[in-house]
């Protein structure tokens, strides 16, 4: 077996506009297609990334809190690969979002930050 690369990553949203609304227009994801899947009561939003990665958005009727802080076992966060951190920090402060301090990654040497999406999944813009 010879993975290639992360085909898509998948998020269940607590309120399904307010994150589609997150990735659409403030991170800028392209929608692929939105399916509504009546049998589960469920949304499934497909976006595109400009490399050919996909983040699937879905909604579930109340689904339990997602553990972050203490930091808990399995997924740690979600990265996206930006040409300038410090540009696009400001860009998302300008839309109000809170963005951490910059880092600088002490073995790349590369700038980095987090932030988080709606239901404070942790998100990192990493420089490229």
């Amino acid at each position: 077996m010879k993975l290639q690369r992360i085909h898509h990553v998948a998020i269940i949203a607590s309120d399904y506009e307010r994150s589609k609304a997150f990735y659409t227009e403030i991170l800028g994801l392209r929608v692929i297609a939105e399916n509504y899947r009546a049998e589960r009561c469920s949304y499934k939003l497909d976006l595109a990334l400009p490399d050919g990665g996909q983040v699937e958005l879905f909604s579930f009727p109340e689904p339990p809190a997602r553990p972050s802080r203490p930091e808990a076992a399995g997924l740690r966060h979600l990265a996206f690969l930006v040409a300038d951190v410090g540009e696009a920090v400001t860009e998302l402060r300008g839309r109000g979002v809170a963005v951490e301090e910059v880092r600088v990654d002490e073995y790349t040497g590369k700038r980095f930050v987090f932030f988080a999406d709606p239901d404070g999944l942790p998100l990192e813009l990493y420089e490229a």
